[in-house]
């Protein structure tokens, strides 16, 4: 039970893992920033990881993603430590395979929590963990010709 001056929109929601997907088609800011919506949250923190024209001073002409079959799983036990770790009202991750472009929306992350600063540093935790723990492996093709792979 809540103490006396606590009110419930403070702490984390009952379950507030509410969009976790690993996707082959192009990804929705406002199908992510729409499922964190919670009238008790005072922060959404918003990541949208897109493919960029280089890496390491080399053009990138295109990059794929791949994943491990557990992929989708272990953003949900990553979505739900994070959620257990700051009072989350809400939580969304979507993450694209498949072949990309330039420019094109890689991932998209999302929290709700009941101030700014909170929904700043579980945004932060969920991109940074995802992306250091998750079997997801990216495929870059360079403009020179040359590629590597990249992942977790």
């Amino acid at each position: 039970m809540a103490a006396m001056n606590e009110h419930p929109g403070e702490r984390a929601a009952q379950d507030p893992v509410k969009l976790i997907a690993i996707r082959d088609t192009p990804l929705s800011v406002d199908e992510v920033f729409g499922a964190v919506g919670d009238p008790s949250a005072g922060g959404t923190a918003l990541f949208v990881g897109t493919v960029r024209d280089h890496d390491g001073g080399t053009g990138v002409d295109r990059l794929g993603y791949s994943c491990h079959p557990s992929a989708e799983a272990e953003m949900r036990r990553i979505a739900e430590k994070v959620a257990a770790e700051y009072p989350v009202r809400a939580l969304a991750a979507v993450h694209r395979v498949g072949d990309l472009r330039v420019g094109d929306l890689a991932v998209v992350v999302a929290v709700s929590c009941p101030h700014r600063g909170e929904a700043f540093d579980a945004c932060r935790k969920l991109i940074d963990d995802l992306k250091h723990e998750v079997p997801i492996w990216k495929h870059q093709t360079f403009a020179d010709g040359t590629d590597e792979w990249v992942g977790a």
